[in-house]
Parts: C-alpha cells; structure tokens; sequence
C-alpha cells in the first residue's frame, strides 16, 4: 500500500545548533532580498533599456528569472527551520517543491550552454551572428531549455510519487531532495536510482561538453585575434559567463561526482546552499559588475531617477 498521499516530512534544516539559529536566519535573509532585488533589477533593466535588446541579455533575462524561482522555491522553507523548532512540509508541498527545484536547475544548466553558443557564435562568427541568433531561434533554443527542464522534473517527481515511505517522516536536508527522501522510502528505489543516473548523467555530462567544447573554438578564435585591444575585447563578452558557467557547475560537480565513502550529509548541505541559494544571488552581481553595457544601463538609469 502505498502511503505516500498521507504522510507529512519534517525539514531536518540546515544546522541543529541553537546558537546559530538566529545569524544563520538574518544571514539567509539578507542573501534572498538581496537575490530578488538583483534579480528583479536585472529583468527589469533589460525589458526596458533599447541597448540591451539581444540574443546575450534575452538569454540573460531568463537566466535571471530561473534564478529568482529558484532562490524563492527553496530558501523561505530553508527560513523557516531557523525560526521553528519542527519544519513539518505536506507530501505535496515536498513533492512541489522538489518538481521545481528540478526543473529550475536543469533549465539552468541548459541555459548556460545556449548562452556559451550564444557566445561561440558572436565570436567564431560575427558577419552571421544576427542571422544565426535571430529572434524566433533564441525564442526556440528557450522552448527546448525548458521543456527539457519539465520532462527532467516530471519524470523524477512521479517516479517519487509511486514510492511508499512508512518508516521515518525526517528529511536529513533543508529542502526536498531525491537522495534525502529516496533514503526515507521503504520500497524498492531501484527504478528511481537508474533513473537519477541515467537523467542526472545526461543532464550533468551534455550541458558541460558542449560548454567546454564551445569555449575551446572561442579560445582559438580569440587567439588569432592579433591585437591586444581585440583580444581583451573578445575576453570581456565571454568574462562573466565563464564565471558564472564555473561557479555552477563547479557546485554541481563537487556535490555530485565525489567517491560514495566521502559522503558527509553536512556538506552535502553546504555544497547545496551554494547552488541553491548563493549563486542565484552571484549571477546578477557578477553580470552587473563585470558587464560594461549593463553598469552603462545602470548609471543612465539612476541619473534618470535622480533627475525626476
């Protein structure tokens, strides 16, 4: 009998040391404000600023708008443990929220290789970079991002759905997670692991070839740039998304590609706030800070507001 429907998890949360409670709850706080201002800043921007209109910032928005779902699907329950001395969740609301923490995170993967194309192109080959980037295949390279992303979480979530879970409710992690609730179930998890190896794999593996494979022609393109004055010019459109392609798969890699005998679930958690809840709030900063068009935007913006 499947009990699944019936049941109720508790959030082990992220620490259980009382005296960290509460500077761990203002810290996660002041990080999520700071994720939905600079993320909602950063649509806003480039909705309505005319210089921005391009394949790199349309692309960019919707990096954006993941990181803004993400941060909020995962980080006000991550709050409440901090607050609360049980974080009990429903089997629907644990079953929501891993189904978009999978699909936002799989979207993002993706994303960051469509905008490492986006980069190959404007670099190997800009006389067509408006042909090849034109509208209606940014608009068809966001459809696959995310339709991968739904198939991704809708198969993982329903295969968890089919489990039954009759022995312990606590979720050793602060969030819904597949391995922290595939410990918790008491029947066979045999189809939900060969499934997690073969989506996660693909899912993992894809997105991170074709980034490093993109980046290789890039570099050899730069290369044979001759003078200095292009070549750093070239380095400085593809900066940032090197930094934020690095920081997130970097967490992922770390997280999920390490030695069976050296799983910790404590940092576990650790390596998961990073890429639950710090690089939502990094990619905004790190496209701000490091892109001239979008600092020139920002400026012409406040001296506008400035002059109302």
């Amino acid at each position: 009998m499947n009990h699944s429907s019936v049941i109720d998890f508790i959030l082990e949360g992220l620490t259980k040391r009382p005296e960290l409670q509460l500077p761990l709850f203002l810290l996660f706080l002041g990080i999520h404000v700071i994720t939905v201002v600079g993320n909602l800043g950063m649509i806003l921007l480039i909705t309505i600023s005319a210089q921005l209109h391009s394949p790199m910032y349309y692309f960019l928005s919707h990096l954006s708008f993941i990181d803004l779902c993400y941060s909020s699907v995962i980080t006000p329950k991550m709050l409440v443990n901090f607050v609360c001395d049980k974080n009990t969740i429903s089997f629907l609301e644990c079953m929501t929220q891993l189904y978009f923490f999978l699909l936002l995170a799989i979207a993002e993967g993706y994303l960051l290789t469509a905008m490492a194309y986006d980069r190959y192109v404007a670099i190997c080959s800009p006389l067509l970079y408006n042909t090849v980037m034109s509208h209606k295949v940014c608009s068809i390279m966001m459809a696959v991002v995310y339709s991968l992303g739904f198939f991704g979480a809708t198969v993982h979530t329903t295969r968890m759905t089919m489990l039954s879970f009759c022995g312990s409710h606590i979720v050793r992690h602060y969030f819904c997670d597949i391995l922290p609730l595939l410990k918790l179930s008491c029947s066979s998890t045999h189809i939900n692991e060969v499934l997690l190896f073969i989506i996660g794999g693909v899912n993992t593996l894809a997105p991170t070839l074709a980034v490093i494979i993109s980046y290789a022609f890039i570099l050899t393109s730069i290369l044979r740039i001759r003078s200095n004055e292009g070549r750093s010019k070239a380095f400085g459109t593809c900066s940032s998304h090197i930094m934020a392609v690095g920081i997130f798969f970097g967490s992922i890699t770390f997280m999920y590609f390490k030695p069976p005998s050296s799983n910790n679930m404590e940092q576990e958690k650790v390596s998961s706030v990073f890429y639950t809840t710090v690089i939502p709030m990094l990619n905004p900063l790190i496209y701000s800070l490091r892109n001239k068009d979008v600092k020139n935007e920002i400026c012409i913006a406040q001296a506008f507001i400035c002059t109302d």
